[in-house]
């Protein structure tokens, strides 16, 4: 089972080159940002893991910039957007984005998405807050169109586009693994009808323990007619837990991501160091 570390790159955070030289030093497989493009004054909708919205979220930085130094200091480790904020940003230049990123890190991207719970930071964008998860499936199905086809077109419902030249596609093909954040069921549909994984989150808030929850996603796969193999689980759980770590993989987790502070060094190196313990113990 492979482990990645998140963390919301900020001015005051690790950088994400020593960020990522340490993880792939310490055996990680994955580093992943997150993104806000903003955080409006106002606020329609409660943050969703507690009462207050944490200073990172208002001066995280661009996700497709801090990847790239990331990916440009390492040799093997990957790197992966998580989650992609796709309901706030244009499929075509979003479609760009990810094959260039996926191009310069010699294909080692991972396209992480969510579909936003922030309404005002939404609708500034111009998306319809209530038309959101359409307007996602949309545009992945529209990327994954520019990836795959040498003359993409897209006629949807919110999305269309006519016949168009898109290069460079990405290295992996037939593109970057397409994870849907999210929590369940929904996001597992959602991951099921037009993604490559499912990407759950450990809360506080959960009723049902995320591990009891892999089954039943399994389960709605298959009957959904998807081949399990080509959906790999990625579970958000920053609890170093070596006997809930082994359960993850007896269930066949592909990854567990662990969430960092915006700290400095000195902070989070130790961390590490306790995360790179935990998976010589989980890997052997």
């Amino acid at each position: 089972m492979d482990f990645g570390a998140s963390m919301f790159f900020t001015d005051y955070s690790m950088a994400a080159p020593d960020l990522a030289r340490a993880l792939e030093e310490r055996g990680f497989e994955s580093v992943w940002a997150p993104e806000h493009s903003h955080i409006p004054a106002s606020r329609k909708t409660p943050f969703i893991l507690g009462d207050v919205l944490p200073k990172k979220y208002y001066d995280v930085m661009d996700p497709f910039v801090t990847l790239t130094a990331a990916a440009m200091a390492t040799k093997r480790l990957r790197v992966g957007t998580g989650v992609c904020l796709i309901t706030q940003r244009d499929p075509i230049q979003t479609a760009k984005l990810v094959a260039s990123i996926d191009q310069v890190s010699g294909g080692r991207f991972l396209f992480g998405i969510g579909n936003g719970w922030n309404q005002d930071e939404i609708e500034d964008h111009g998306t319809v807050f209530e038309t959101r998860h359409k307007l996602a499936r949309e545009r992945i199905e529209a990327m994954k169109a520019i990836w795959t086809q040498p003359s993409p077109e897209y006629h949807g419902e919110l999305v269309n586009f006519g016949p168009m030249a898109m290069w460079p596609k990405p290295v992996q093909k037939p593109h970057p693994p397409v994870l849907v954040g999210g929590a369940f069921p929904y996001s597992a549909r959602r991951a099921i009808r037009y993604g490559d994984g499912w990407m759950p989150q450990v809360t506080t808030y959960a009723k049902t323990d995320l591990a009891d929850l892999v089954p039943r996603f399994r389960q709605m796969a298959s009957e959904a007619g998807r081949d399990l193999n080509s959906l790999q689980i990625s579970v958000w759980d920053r609890n170093p837990d070596v006997d809930r770590m082994k359960r993850y993989q007896d269930l066949g987790v592909a990854r567990v991501i662990t969430s960092l502070e915006s700290e400095k060094a000195d902070t989070i190196l130790p961390v590490l160091d306790t995360w790179a313990e935990l998976i010589r113990r989980v890997n052997g």
